[in-house]
């Protein structure tokens, strides 16, 4: 037959657009994709609130950029319909059949000495070798999408000297509220090499035009920040969850026809996990996250957005998904599994793509100020306050040769406010009643480099047709609060407090440089050297240095 089905489905699966694309979080496209948001050259697909799926990039076909001649992932069109509807419920909606190929992606990174990575989901990168290993596909059909993408990772985790544990497991953190309270932050995921697999960016998920519904395990970033998010990243294994809210959407005053911006709001509810390294108690190995975000871009501010987020911890426990809506106090405070774990953050971005520039930050609180709102922010504003901010910066170096730089600098501060000098040791992922913190599977699921700390970050990259080359400084304390805990309700001699100490903050600094480079259109290959102090690995006043190198080297191919 002249026009069998397999025939149309053959010509079709040819038929190709090139101005869309899906990417996962931090990915070696989503960041360039960012890249040609802050020239000008496209628009971000979200204001506040990303996953896999909301990450949809469009970019004009005539649109001339620096990696023009690369694959950047493809859409494909397996099935198109000849005549769409265009009723009130079908106007607007894609009722044709997409696929996108996602990768497939491999890692590898080596630590010589001691555990280092950071925003890279489920791999635990521990001294030793680290692999892991991505693909998916995605499909998209008169609005259901349907997406797989698991990975399979693995770690050799070598033994390297551990501080004492405060919880059942040895290999549990350093510190906390109390016996096994505060947080599952392994030290070290046990004593031997171990393989896992995560569902990753897994999801089901229906939109109707700008609303949508999921299920699935797509990570979540909120906020502007580059390294560093306060409230949510990809630094932690994903987890399952129920999503609703409207994508980026604008906003036009009825019978006037007027554009006040743009706005996207999201809230959900997940499953979290702890690891085998906390504690024996077989009851509390889950909490709930609910979370709620909300973002506005006015029209008359051009590139300016505002945000606020909210999340509550609880246990899991069906009754507990009341505090899926934000509460003023908790009134069960004492019952057993009935405590919750709040925190908010708020901030802006400003982006300028006339000149490559763009400001943000995001500040974090945790819980309620003693005293309510507003007198207790009037008595003391910084009250858990945390911060990250920072700034991007696009250079055109050679516009014939189609050479570009770009700068990150990123500030982030989550150390204890000084009120708490006064009443007993804080830390913002702690908490104890949500005893396993603000983690999943052991792993924090905001700020990467952990809570009670500072970090400054740097890096300068260098773009070209061929791909990519970058130059990055940076150092943190993890957990200055440990070492304030220590002199908060003190028993010790001050003088013995100073001696033991004044010098034992636990700092890094890490230098070095990574490259990207585009084989062939469809096929890269990436890799870093990084050169990593530790100063005070064990928080003690004796001058001890770790220097670890982690290596990495990565290939993708995209079809």
């Amino acid at each position: 037959m002249k026009n069998s089905i397999f025939t149309k489905l053959t010509i079709v699966f040819l038929v190709i657009s090139n101005i869309s694309a899906q990417e996962a979080l931090k990915s070696t496209e989503e960041d360039y994709y960012d890249f040609l948001a802050l020239q000008g050259i496209t628009e971000r697909p979200t204001l506040n609130y990303r996953t896999l799926s909301d990450s949809q990039w469009n970019l004009p076909q005539d649109a001339n950029h620096v990696w023009s001649d690369n694959n950047l992932g493809t859409t494909f069109t397996l099935w198109q319909k000849e005549n769409p509807g265009e009723n009130w419920f079908l106007k607007g909606i894609n009722q044709n059949l997409l696929m996108k190929v996602y990768g497939p992606k491999w890692f590898n990174s080596f630590n010589t000495a001691s555990p280092y990575g950071q925003n890279d989901g489920a791999l635990w990168q521990g001294k030793g070798y680290n692999t892991s290993l991505t693909a998916g596909i995605r499909f998209e059909f008169y609005g259901i999408e349907a997406t797989i993408k698991p990975n399979v990772n693995f770690s050799q985790n070598l033994g390297f000297e551990l501080m004492t544990s405060n919880y059942d497991s040895e290999f549990g953190y350093i510190w906390g509220y109390a016996k096994n309270k505060g947080i599952d932050k392994p030290q070290r995921f046990g004593d031997k090499p171990f393989w896992t697999f995560d569902l990753g960016d897994t999801e089901i998920r229906y939109s109707w035009k700008n609303f949508t519904i999921g299920f699935g395990n797509q990570s979540i970033w909120l906020g502007p920040a580059y390294i560093n998010p306060i409230l949510h990243s990809n630094n932690a294994a994903s987890y399952p969850k129920l999503d609703l809210g409207l994508r980026k959407t604008t906003i036009k005053i009825p019978g006037l026809n007027w554009n006040i911006g743009d706005i996207e709001t999201r809230i959900w509810t997940g499953y979290l996990s702890e690891s085998q390294y906390f504690d024996n108690d077989e009851s509390n190995n889950h909490n709930m996250i609910h979370g709620f975000t909300f973002a506005y871009s006015p029209s008359f501010v051009k590139g300016l957005t505002l945000f606020a987020n909210r999340i509550a911890l609880v246990k899991w426990k069906w009754e507990n998904l009341k505090y899926i809506l934000p509460l003023n106090q908790n009134t069960h405070i004492g019952e057993t599994d009935a405590g919750e774990d709040q925190k908010m953050s708020f901030g802006f971005n400003w982006a300028f793509p006339q000149v490559g520039f763009e400001l943000y930050t995001e500040i974090g609180l945790d819980d309620f100020v003693p005293d309510g709102f507003p007198k207790g922010y009037i008595r003391y504003p910084l009250h858990t306050l945390a911060y990250t901010a920072g700034l991007k910066k696009t250079f055109n170096i050679n516009q014939e040769k189609q050479i570009f730089g770009e700068l990150h600098l990123e500030i982030n501060n989550s150390e204890m406010s000084q009120d708490f000098q006064f009443q007993w040791p804080y830390n913002f992922g702690f908490h104890h009643q949500i005893t396993q913190g603000y983690t999943n599977k052991g792993q924090l699921l905001g700020t990467g480099y952990g809570y009670g700390g500072n970090m400054q970050y740097l890096d300068f990259s260098v773009l070209y047709p061929k791909g990519k080359s970058t130059f990055t400084i940076a150092r943190w304390n993890p957990d200055n609060n440990y070492i304030y805990s220590k002199a908060i309700n003190a028993k010790a001699n001050e003088d013995e407090l100073e001696d033991k100490y004044f010098t034992s903050f636990k700092a890094n600094f890490i230098t070095g440089f990574s490259t990207l480079y585009y084989i062939t259109k469809d096929f890269n290959i990436n890799g870093s050297v990084l050169y990593n102090l530790i100063i005070n690995n064990h928080y003690e006043n004796d001058s001890n240095e770790t220097h670890n190198i982690y290596l990495s080297l990565g290939i993708e191919y995209n079809i």
